[in-house]
C-alpha cells in the first residue's frame, strides 16, 4: 500500500511539472479557449454564477460546471491565461493517477505505470491538458462514468452498488460540463458491451434506479435552476443547439468522413502505433481476465466515438478526444505484450511506426524553414487566400534552431525502431519519452510562434482598449477575443442592440472595430461613417467617426 501510494505521489508531482508551468505562455487560442474563459470571466464581472452569459447576454451553447472551474481558478490567480487553463492542469494529474490506479487493478503497477506513460507521451493528450478547453474534464468523468459501470464485469467478487450509483454522478457531471452527449456516450458503449455480452448479468431494477438518481441529482442541476428562474428559452435553445451540431456543419468546422481518424494516428502518436496491432485478436487471447476484458470495453468505446463523430457533420479536433483513453489503453496494452513475451518489433510495427513518425518529424523540422523563407512563398503566389497570405507577413523570429526540436524526434525514433542492442522494454519507454519530450518543448518554443500568425495583431488590438469605455466589435468573422482581451464590462454591451445600430445610428461612446483584409473596403463603402485607423497582418482597424 505504501509503494502504491508513492507511486501515486511521484506521479502527481511529475505531472504537476509537465502540466503546469508556461500555461499563461501565449494567448488564449478563439474560439473555444476564449470563449470558455469569456464565460468565467463574466461571472466574476457579474456575480451570476448560475446562467452562463457571453457578451452579458444568456449563452445557451454549453453547461456552467467548467466555467466554475475556471471562475475559481481566475479567484485564484487572476482573469488571466493561466487561470484559464489551470483546471486542465488539475485534470491532468487527476487523469494519469486514476489510469496508474485502474491500470495496476486490471494486472500490475507495471502495467498502470505504462499508460500513464502512453497517455502522456503522446502529442494530443498531453497538449489538452495545457489548454482551456472543456474536453479533458469532460471526457474524465465520461471514462470514469464507464469504469464504474465495467466493475460489475471486471470483478464480480469486489463490486458494490455504490460503484453503479457513483457512475451515474459522473456521467452526470458529464452532462453539466457539455452537455447529453457525455450520457449519449455512455449509453451507447454500455449497450453494445451488454450486446456482446448477449445481455448476460443484465443491471437490475435497483442499479438503473441508482445510476438514473446519480445521472439527475447532479446532471441535471443546472436545468432546474434556469427552468425555476423562468428560462426555459434557455433550456430549448440548448437542446436545439446540440440537435444543430450533430446534423449539420457549424460555421467553418466540416471535414471529411475520415476526419477524426487522421486526426487520431497522427495526434495521439505514439500510442497510436501501438494501438492498431492491439485490435488484432491474438490466437491465445481469452476474454476473461479483467485486463483483456476491459480491452473489450476500450474496443467498444473507440468505435463508439470514431463512429458518431464521424457522422456526425462538425469536425473539431477535440471532439473526438474522448478516444485518447482507449487508444493510449490499448496501445500500453500491445506494449506490455511485447514486454512481458520479449518480442521484438515486427516489420509490420515498425513500417507503421516510421511512416507516422517521419511525417510527423519533416513537418516540425520543415516548419521554421518554411517561415525563414515566407517572402519568398509570398511572392509566388503559392498561398492563394489573401488573408493567410497577410497572416504570414507578421513579425515572427525564427531563428532555424527550432528545427533541431524535429530532428532530435525523427533520430531519436529511427534509433529506437532499428536499434539491435537496445532491449525492447527500453524503446518501448524510449519512444513515449521521445514524444513527451517533443510535444512539451513544442508547445513552449513553437507554439507561441504559431499563435503570432493566427490572431496576436487582433488580440493586440483588443487589449489596447482594456479599462476604456468604448464598444470593441469584429465585423465580418466570429470571435470572442474582443470580450475576453477588452475586460468588458457590462455597459459597454450592445444588451440586445445590433451592429448595424453601432454602424450607422447615434451611438453614446466611441466604437472600434476589426474586419479581415479581404472585406475591409466592402465594409468602408458600405459604412461611410466609418474610418480605417490601422492594418496588421491581415486585420484591419477601424473607427466610427
Amino acid at each position: 500500500m505504501i509503494k502504491k501510494y508513492a507511486y501515486q505521489l511521484t506521479i502527481a508531482f511529475f505531472a504537476a511539472l509537465l502540466f503546469i508551468p508556461f500555461l499563461g505562455n501565449v494567448h488564449l487560442f478563439d474560439w473555444d479557449e476564449i470563449n470558455f474563459a469569456e464565460a468565467a470571466r463574466e461571472m466574476l464581472v457579474t456575480g451570476n454564477y448560475a446562467t452562463v452569459q457571453i457578451d452579458f447576454m444568456p449563452f445557451w451553447e454549453k453547461p456552467p460546471l467548467f466555467f466554475w472551474f475556471q471562475a475559481l481558478s481566475m479567484k485564484l490567480f487572476g482573469v488571466n491565461e493561466f487561470a484559464a487553463r489551470f483546471p486542465n492542469a488539475v485534470c491532468g494529474i487527476i487523469t494519469l493517477i486514476s489510469l496508474f490506479n485502474i491500470g495496476t487493478k486490471l494486472k500490475d503497477e507495471n502495467f498502470g505505470l505504462l499508460w500513464v506513460l502512453a497517455y502522456v507521451g503522446s502529442f494530443l493528450p498531453f497538449f489538452y491538458f495545457k489548454s482551456g478547453i472543456i474536453d479533458p474534464w469532460f471526457n474524465y468523468f465520461i471514462f470514469m462514468g464507464i469504469y464504474f459501470s465495467a466493475k460489475k464485469y471486471l470483478f464480480p467478487n469486489t463490486y458494490k452498488l455504490k460503484d453503479v450509483f457513483i457512475s451515474g454522478v459522473l456521467i452526470g457531471l458529464a452532462v453539466l460540463t457539455k452537455g447529453p452527449v457525455g450520457a449519449l456516450i455512455y449509453g451507447l458503449t454500455v449497450g453494445v458491451f451488454l450486446a456482446f455480452n448477449k445481455f448476460k448479468n443484465f443491471p437490475t431494477f435497483k442499479e438503473t434506479g441508482l445510476f438514473t438518481l446519480g445521472l439527475i441529482s447532479f446532471g441535471s442541476i443546472w436545468f432546474i435552476e434556469e427552468l425555476v428562474n423562468g428560462r426555459l428559452n434557455i433550456i430549448i435553445e440548448f437542446i436545439v443547439y446540440q440537435i444543430r451540431l450533430l446534423k449539420t456543419q457549424d460555421a467553418g468546422h466540416g471535414g471529411p468522413f475520415y476526419y477524426h481518424f487522421i486526426v487520431l494516428i497522427f495526434g495521439v502518436f505514439a500510442a497510436s502505433a501501438y494501438a492498431f496491432f492491439a485490435f488484432f485478436k491474438e490466437k491465445k487471447e481469452q476474454e476473461q481476465s479483467p485486463l483483456q476484458l476491459f480491452k473489450r470495453w476500450m474496443l467498444i468505446l473507440f468505435w463508439v466515438v470514431l463512429i458518431l463523430f464521424s457522422v456526425v457533420k462538425t469536425k473539431i479536433v477535440h471532439y473526438s478526444s474522448m478516444a485518447y483513453f482507449p487508444i493510449t489503453f490499448l496501445g500500453a496494452y500491445y506494449a506490455y505484450e511485447l514486454i512481458v513475451k520479449q518480442k521484438e518489433f515486427s516489420k509490420a510495427f515498425k513500417l507503421l511506426y516510421l511512416s507516422i513518425a517521419t511525417i510527423i518529424g519533416l513537418a516540425i523540422i520543415f516548419l521554421p524553414f518554411i517561415a525563414i523563407n515566407k517572402q519568398a512563398i509570398i511572392e509566388s503566389g503559392m498561398i492563394k487566400d489573401v488573408f493567410a497570405s497577410e497572416n504570414f507577413k507578421a513579425n515572427v523570429h525564427w531563428s532555424g534552431f527550432e528545427a533541431v526540436i524535429g530532428i532530435i524526434f525523427l533520430l531519436g525514433n529511427y534509433i529506437i525502431v532499428f536499434a539491435k542492442s537496445i532491449p525492447v522494454t527500453k524503446k518501448i519507454v524510449a519512444s513515449f519519452l521521445l514524444t513527451l519530450f517533443t510535444v512539451n518543448i513544442a508547445s513552449v518554443i513553437i507554439t507561441p510562434k504559431i499563435e503570432g500568425y493566427s490572431q496576436r495583431a487582433a488580440i493586440e488590438f483588443y487589449q489596447s482598449f482594456k479599462g476604456r469605455d468604448v464598444y470593441v466589435y469584429p465585423l465580418g468573422f466570429k470571435s470572442y477575443a474582443h470580450l475576453f482581451y477588452t475586460d468588458k464590462q457590462p455597459q459597454n454591451s450592445l444588451k440586445g442592440k445590433s451592429i448595424d445600430w453601432l454602424l450607422k445610428e447615434k451611438i453614446d461612446k466611441p466604437a472600434y472595430f476589426v474586419c479581415k483584409i479581404t472585406n475591409a473596403d466592402d465594409f468602408l463603402k458600405q459604412n461611410p461613417l466609418l474610418e480605417k485607423i490601422g492594418e496588421k497582418n491581415g486585420y484591419v482597424f477601424l473607427k466610427r467617426k
